[in-house]
């Protein structure tokens, strides 16, 4: 299914964390935080300005991004989870 967000808002899919392990102490999935980086997998056309103009977005499809931990919504998409969200709430642009 293919998914373009409307006006100023991107679709993000989080990347995974690699996982750390000191000790042995065990850290169950739902204890663990949310990964802060993500890539962008679409982007919308643009904020529209009251004057008729469009604004198109600084990020673009496939950039790395960093998020904010509770950004955005959560989404499900043929099974696999995404967030779409304004691009302000984008904290910058990584790589």
């Amino acid at each position: 299914m293919k998914v373009t967000p409307l006006s100023d808002r991107v679709l993000v899919q989080r990347l995974a964390e690699t996982e750390n392990k000191k000790g042995s102490i065990y850290i169950p999935d739902t204890a663990k935080e949310k990964p802060q980086e993500g890539k962008v997998v679409a982007v919308g056309p643009g904020r529209l300005l009251d004057d008729g103009k469009r604004v198109a977005l600084e990020v673009k499809k496939g950039q790395r991004v960093l998020i904010g931990k509770y950004s955005g919504t959560e989404v499900k998409i043929d099974g696999d989870e995404f967030i779409i969200l304004r691009e302000d709430d984008i904290l910058g642009i990584l790589g």
